[in-house]
């Protein structure tokens, strides 16, 4: 009589460890953290070292639109009063601020979507004496302004801060370091696509897993795959409103649509990512009029997404 075996139900430890060995076959198409290396390059900037960080990004392939704007306006900092920032309002906001800060004159050229969102700015030199909390309230609701603040500077540091200041924080500590040192900065991959992308994943696998969204640009992934509600989103990052779309009233629309199979028109990167990879984990085809606004902080989404069918079907 042949023994049958029981079937061996994972652990969680044997889990996660699958998962990790998974994920290593894809980490080559998470892409850098964009928030890391522009607060590196206005650091450089500003500070006397622009050098540096033109020759990390002239090294580089692969760059989405905002290190590509910021690449541009590495090359233009010292040499022209116009300086392109391209679709990037946190390049926009952090380099104003510092040639305000500074009494420099700078004309800054806008494109995409933050042509408009601009109108919605301050435009006064005057905020460069506010404290970071009354910059946080200033009509665009971003802690941006403060962030900039901090790099040109600014001593205060919030208890309360949240994720993208705190980031800003210590952006300004390693820097500071590494150049006591007579070293460079270090580069930092982005950690939220990461993590996004590991639950991806993982619910290709047929698993629900345990995703925390910790900052706003987690919001588009955790609301269509159900981690939180509009409310939830709105009561924890008001700035959603204020992004490349009001991103809550965005993904609003966005979720009958791709349940309907109905192409979404949407030119913001978050929710693109988002819904298509719903529609991946939910064997439902998502149409986008824009798929090349992924380039903005993801370039190697449709080459990870590709790649990700290796795992869908196997």
């Amino acid at each position: 009589m042949s023994e049958h075996k029981k079937p061996h139900h994972q652990s969680p430890a044997e889990q996660a460890a699958d998962a990790r060995r998974e994920f290593e076959k894809y980490e080559k198409f998470i892409p850098l953290d964009k928030s890391w290396i522009n607060r590196m390059g206005v650091l450089d900037l500003v500070y006397g070292h622009a050098d540096d960080i033109k020759k990390f990004l002239s090294g580089r392939t692969g760059l989405g639109s905002d290190l590509l704007a910021l690449k541009a306006a590495a090359e233009a900092w010292d040499k022209s009063q116009e300086i392109d920032v391209g679709e990037s309002g946190t390049l926009y906001r952090m380099l104003r601020f510092a040639s305000w800060k500074l009494g420099i004159k700078k004309t800054f050229i806008t494109h995409g979507t933050l042509t408009g969102r601009v109108k919605d700015m301050p435009n006064d030199p005057g905020i460069v004496n506010l404290s970071q909390k009354e910059l946080q309230n200033l009509p665009d609701k971003t802690t941006q302004w403060a962030s900039a603040a901090v790099l040109m500077g600014d001593p205060e540091r919030l208890p309360d801060a949240d994720v993208k200041l705190q980031l800003s924080y210590k952006a300004v500590e390693h820097w500071n370091r590494q150049r006591q040192q007579g070293k460079t900065w270090e580069t930092k991959y982005d950690a939220t696509i990461q993590n996004q992308a590991k639950a991806f994943l993982e619910m290709l696998k047929g698993h629900k897993p345990d995703f925390i969204p910790e900052q706003a640009e987690d919001y588009c992934f955790a609301r269509v795959f159900g981690y939180m509600n509009m409310e939830e989103g709105e009561k924890l990052w008001e700035k959603l409103h204020h992004h490349e779309s009001d991103r809550l009233a965005e993904m609003e629309k966005i979720i009958p649509r791709i349940e309907a199979g109905e192409e979404i028109e949407p030119a913001d990167h978050r929710v693109i990512q988002a819904a298509v990879m719903w529609g991946f984990v939910n064997n439902k085809e998502v149409k986008t009029k824009y798929p090349q606004a992924v380039n903005k902080s993801w370039p190697q989404f449709w080459e990870f997404i590709r790649e990700a069918k290796n795992l869908k079907t196997a």
